[in-house]
């Protein structure tokens, strides 16, 4: 699989772009609808993380096929986990439903064990104890103690989802911290990895300078005697 972006470089260096400058990034790029709904997560202080995405798509419980049998079903959650590649980030579309937990102790242990990056959703995890014990990264609405089939079918993998309402495509870019979870395409990744460092030094220079005393008006946004101070500051230090 070639991807259109350079899948090191982006992983390295967005850990250090928040997603709050990535949303303010793709804004500027005319893309609003970025941030996923409800993803939020289950414990503090998590490091922020960046992988690809891994979609997996439930739709509304159907009595026949949302029962305890499907879960050994070829098409599961449990053989979504196995033909996750290391590294990726589980995306994972539970249509908003918050009182029914698609995923437990026992299978975050085992994405724990296959190397998977993080879980993100706009559902609900159950077992939560468990879950927390199993140390994977999870971004998610909430907890619940019903199983996912009490809500929600399972119906396919690494397929187009709406999680927390934003189109996610396997393989588009997820980067995920304290604040949430940002969706980045995955054609503009490169240029985003850019623009993001580049904004990153500028904010860090802009509060170097906020902390020295200087008034935000012409500082932030900055107008032309503070682009040319920024200018050449960068020179100076070898950006």
């Amino acid at each position: 699989m070639t991807l259109p972006y350079d899948e090191a470089r982006a992983i390295a260096e967005l850990k250090a772009v928040t997603t709050a400058t990535l949303t303010t990034i793709l804004l500027k790029k005319g893309l609003r609808n970025v941030y996923l709904r409800g993803a939020m997560p289950l414990e503090p202080g998590q490091p922020r993380i960046v992988g690809r995405a891994f979609t997996l798509r439930f739709v509304p419980a159907r009595e026949d096929l949302a029962t305890p049998e499907s879960w050994g079903s070829p098409i599961s959650t449990r053989a979504a986990i196995e033909a996750m590649p290391e590294g990726v980030i589980a995306v994972v579309d539970a249509m908003g439903v918050t009182d029914a937990g698609i995923f437990g102790d026992i299978l975050c242990a085992r994405m724990q064990k296959r190397g998977i990056a993080a879980l993100v959703t706009d559902g609900a995890v159950r077992d939560v104890a468990g879950v927390r014990g199993t140390r994977l990264p999870i971004w998610c609405a909430g907890v619940a103690a019903p199983a996912s089939v009490a809500g929600l079918t399972f119906v396919n993998w690494q397929e187009p989802v709406a999680c927390g309402g934003v189109a996610v495509y396997p393989d588009d870019l997820i980067v995920v911290d304290e604040d949430g979870a940002v969706l980045i395409p995955a054609k503009l990744v490169d240029e985003v990895v850019t623009e993001g460092i580049e904004q990153e030094r500028l904010e860090g220079w802009i509060m170097s300078q906020v902390e020295a005393g200087h008034p935000l008006p012409g500082l932030y946004p900055s107008n032309a005697e503070n682009k040319a101070r920024y200018a050449a500051w960068k020179a100076e230090n070898g950006f």
